[in-house]
């Protein structure tokens, strides 16, 4: 059986540092079975992570749409499994204010970190907390899951302006703040299914040294560096700006990014 100290000493064998901001994708039945459960995987990085920044997911796209505009702040689920649901819910932590992609952080620097999503028409401007990953060089595991679910690659995406990946129409959402204010959120959305082909890039990642494979617990994790991964998909985007439209896996030459 894991436990909160044995889970602490896996992050520090992955490579993840107390300073890091680290995002979380996670599968949490992958960690199999710990002393305390949910809240004891959580208590490991929350207690590893001082004084860095905690975040995860906090998506709600399938649940706010054109039918359904309004995002509340405090009591819109996430949709991205049990870890990070019970991490919204937890005391202090704060949550970005986009309707379909916000983001949770605890930690010091949580409230500059989420502060103005709602401001941006998409879902990860590169102003948003999915940009500010990079600005502050974050590391993101994927625990127990696969490089699908990666939305920083969506963001990158944005960023380089790929055609297609967004709608060219804008959503009427509508975000109800933790005060109760209700803010107009006018949205585009993802478009294309483009991250089903996200997982493609595994192999690119590892050899451009984007990505390192270990295990937090039972979970088999990657664990990658947001500066790698933004200039690696960035120079792949170079050659082919539909790198994301298909499933052929691109060459590498073995250049390695700083």
């Amino acid at each position: 059986m894991h436990t909160r100290e044995s889970l602490r000493c896996d992050l520090d064998l992955l490579g993840v540092l107390p300073t890091d901001t680290l995002l979380v994708h996670a599968s949490g039945r992958s960690v199999g079975e710990v002393d305390g459960g949910i809240e004891a995987i959580l208590d490991a990085f929350t207690e590893y992570l001082r004084p860095g920044l905690l975040a995860m997911p906090a998506l709600s796209w399938n649940s706010v749409d054109a039918s359904h505009p309004e995002f509340d702040v405090l009591r819109t689920p996430s949709c991205v499994g049990a870890l990070a649901e019970h991490f919204r819910l937890r005391p202090g932590v704060q949550r970005s204010w986009h309707p379909t992609h916000s983001v949770c952080a605890l930690g010091e620097e949580a409230s500059p970190f989420t502060d103005g999503h709602e401001r941006f028409d998409t879902p990860c401007s590169r102003l948003s907390p999915w940009g500010r990953l990079l600005d502050r060089r974050a590391k993101i595991l994927f625990l127990g899951t696969g490089l699908s679910c990666n939305t920083f690659l969506h963001g990158v995406e944005e960023w380089c302006g790929v055609p297609g990946s967004l709608t060219e129409t804008r959503q009427a959402l509508i975000t109800l703040t933790p005060d109760g204010a209700r803010l107009p959120v006018p949205s585009r959305r993802h478009s294309g299914g483009r991250s089903k082909h996200y997982a493609k890039m595994e192999d690119v990642f590892a050899r451009s040294g984007a990505t390192t494979v270990g295990r937090f617990g039972d979970a088999r994790c990657h664990l990658a560096d947001s500066v790698r991964m933004e200039a690696v998909t960035r120079r792949l985007l170079d050659a082919d700006i539909d790198l994301f439209g298909h499933d052929r896996v691109p060459t590498w030459a073995g250049e390695v990014f700083t």
